[in-house]
């Protein structure tokens, strides 16, 4: 098995544990009845250096390498899959911020994510542009300073209390050399699902890092989601707002591939998300089986039973290794594409097949809000969908292994 972390991060990793389990679970089934915004509770989050993960530490962060933050993400989702996705999408536009953002840019910004009232979200889908972002219809055109942009985003998550957006968006003067050619390692997968070989990469599409506290902003929250609902879900319009010059992300032409890059990592990070869900739901169905009685016996005691909790456990320690070997592998600088992909494909899975069981254990009460079961199995839909349907996960694994 690989190392989960060196001695601090797994101390942090402890830490997190504990500080969830105490703190967030009862807290995430207020925000689940109510369908109330865990971002209230973002400042001890801040606290334990949650929403500065991946951000260096010359830049006040935790520079948390990728296999301990996977660890963390799974700790947090254990108690709360709302708060989990929060800090999971704000470190993957931390990322982006490092990697791609100008070097006065990102220095400026960095400092400033690691800090209270700097929330980032990620926009790239559209209502109609959802697993194929390649079809997005947002524009982007240029002013004197910078750029104007015009259009739609949806489920964009931390998009009401966020104030920096990477928003994905077409520039109309997209020089054709700029954009990298359908080989470039450095930015992970060629599309969302979508081979090279069905459709060149989209050239005209760039990355921007917006600020959201502008009036030709809008944001609406969704409500009325199955699952996740502490989470922040928002449809945002665009209606001209600006985005200096400096604030184009990489090159123009980058756009699919930033965006892409970035799914690539932020997969490990639903897979974390799922196996913490699954965690809490194989935890509840062994306790639960321990104390219900039914015939005179202990549920437990029925091969049945048994043989579901087995399957859990299986499955559930299958899935961390899959993880574990694609945040390692990201750790290390290498390709990380196919493994993230089979972690999240597989992770996702096996977590609506443990929360299935755990109601099916738990029978008629399984069945009600009372009890915690019912709310995972409604969270857990969702990793099966974002960053990536299976669908599209299977289709990222197909090319890979057909490339060879």
């Amino acid at each position: 098995m690989i190392d989960t972390a060196a001695a601090d991060y797994q101390v942090l990793v402890d830490t997190v544990r504990d500080f969830a389990r105490a703190e967030l679970i009862e807290k995430d089934r207020r925000w689940d009845r109510e369908e109330s915004s865990c971002c209230t509770e973002l400042r001890p989050l801040y606290e334990l250096g949650l929403l500065a993960l991946r951000v260096p530490e010359e830049a006040g962060g935790l520079a948390c390498p990728v296999v301990p933050y996977a660890h963390i993400i799974r700790e947090l989702a254990y108690a709360s899959a709302s708060v989990s996705v929060t800090v999971g999408v704000h470190n993957m536009v931390c990322e982006i911020v490092r990697q791609f953002a100008q070097p006065a840019v990102r220095d400026e910004m960095l400092p400033k994510l690691a800090q209270p009232g700097n929330l980032a979200a990620f926009a790239i889908s559209e209502p109609n542009a959802g697993s194929d972002p390649a079809s997005a219809c947002t524009r982007a055109e240029r002013v004197p300073g910078g750029f104007r942009l015009h259009g739609a985003k949806m489920w964009v998550t931390n998009g009401i209390t966020g104030r920096w957006f990477v928003v994905l968006a077409r520039l109309n003067d997209v020089p054709r050399a700029a954009a990298p050619m359908a080989h470039d390692d450095r930015f992970g997968s060629d599309d969302g699902g979508r081979s090279s070989v069905d459709r060149s990469p989209p050239r005209d599409l760039c990355m921007f890092l917006i600020d959201a506290e502008q009036h030709e902003v809008r944001r609406n929250p969704i409500h009325g989601k199955l699952g996740i609902r502490g989470s922040e879900t928002a449809d945002m319009s665009l209606d001209g707002a600006f985005v200096p010059e400096q604030n184009l992300l990489g090159q123009p032409g980058w756009g699919m591939r930033i965006a892409l890059a970035a799914l690539d990592g932020g997969r490990i990070g639903i897979a974390s998300q799922a196996a913490g869900i699954a965690s809490a739901a194989l935890d509840l169905m062994t306790g639960y089986s321990q104390q219900r009685e039914q015939f005179g016996r202990r549920i437990a005691d029925f091969q049945a039973v048994q043989w579901m909790l087995a399957d859990s456990k299986t499955e559930l320690m299958a899935a961390q290794q899959l993880i574990d070997r694609a945040a390692w592998l990201k750790d290390q600088d290498r390709s990380f594409t196919q493994e993230a992909s089979m972690a999240k494909l597989y992770t996702s899975e096996a977590a609506n097949r443990i929360v299935y069981r755990a109601v099916q254990t738990h029978g008629g009460y399984g069945f009600v809000n009372e009890f915690r079961v019912e709310q995972l199995y409604r969270d857990a839909r969702i990793t099966t969908i974002y960053e990536g349907t299976s669908e599209v996960q299977r289709l990222v694994i197909a090319r890979n292994l057909l490339r060879r």
